[in-house]
């Protein structure tokens, strides 16, 4: 198995933002294997207010994790 996830450490806050978008991508993935089940729901949480809002906050509790581990990007060069 090759190791996906091998560090939460990012050079900028740009990366890590992709990161925290990646790791919400991969547990929907996680939580729904099936793709076609996937591609079918797609429609309808896509034209859903509350639905985008909520995946938001998903990738924002990630972002969060992912700067704490980056100590916020404090000792940036």
């Amino acid at each position: 198995m090759t190791e996906w996830l091998p560090t939460l450490r990012t050079a900028t806050p740009e990366e890590g933002y992709a990161l925290a978008v990646r790791l919400a991508r991969v547990a929907v993935k996680l939580t729904q294997p099936d793709a076609a089940v996937r591609e079918r729901l797609r429609p309808e949480y896509a034209e859903d207010a509350d639905a985008l809002i909520a995946a938001s906050q998903v990738v924002a509790t990630h972002f969060a994790t992912v700067a704490a581990a980056n100590d916020y990007w404090r000792d940036r060069r």
